[in-house]
């Protein structure tokens, strides 16, 4: 972030916490440009389109098989548009069936970690990791997510054990023999 913009976003904090009537205690001085650092690391996908992201986690090999591949429970986190409040506790799988070309195992994960790393909705979560692994390793690919809202368990409602399950299917992952396996995969 440039100089100047940063500027202004640390004052914002501070103008936030002001008119939410809090006082800068003993300590807290640099709590506006932590505030920052800590925004920009988590929103460090708003950077990047699901294009830029495809270019730049393109690594994949020739394969010959057609087997399905999952990685299963990806630990990530992302913060929902409307509150700003901590998508947490997420459980990520994502399944694709190569068409010629495997991805790196790591790849998907820092395409998980990158495309959470923005203002989310849980089900956009999923169709941007569907969109991104689409673009690198073919049509057939499946996301589904588990996890927990804060604005659902420590605010509003506070519903603390509740989850929400999000599914994206893409190609043959809509025919339900597919799905199914995918399915049984997790267990």
């Amino acid at each position: 972030m440039e100089t100047e913009n940063r500027r202004k976003a640390e004052q914002a904090v501070r103008d936030i916490l002001s008119a939410m009537g809090i006082r800068m205690k003993p300590g807290m001085e640099e709590t506006p440009a932590r505030v920052i650092r800590m925004l920009e690391e988590v929103w460090a996908g708003e950077q990047y389109t699901n294009q830029e992201l495809a270019e730049m986690y393109d690594k994949t090999f020739p394969c010959k098989d057609d087997d399905m591949v999952i990685v299963k429970d990806i630990e990530a986190f992302s913060y929902c548009e409307h509150h700003l409040a901590l998508i947490y506790n997420m459980k990520i799988s994502v399944a694709y069936l190569p068409e010629g070309r495997v991805i790196g195992l790591s790849k998907i994960a820092r395409i998980v970690d990158m495309c959470c790393k923005r203002l989310q909705l849980q089900e956009r979560i999923g169709q941007d990791i569907a969109d991104v692994l689409s673009r690198i390793v073919g049509p057939h690919i499946c996301v589904r997510i588990e996890a927990n809202h804060s604005c659902m368990t420590a605010r509003g409602i506070k519903k603390p054990g509740s989850k929400t399950v999000t599914v994206t299917k893409r190609g043959a992952f809509n025919d339900s023999e597919t799905f199914t396996e995918f399915l049984h995969m997790l267990r």
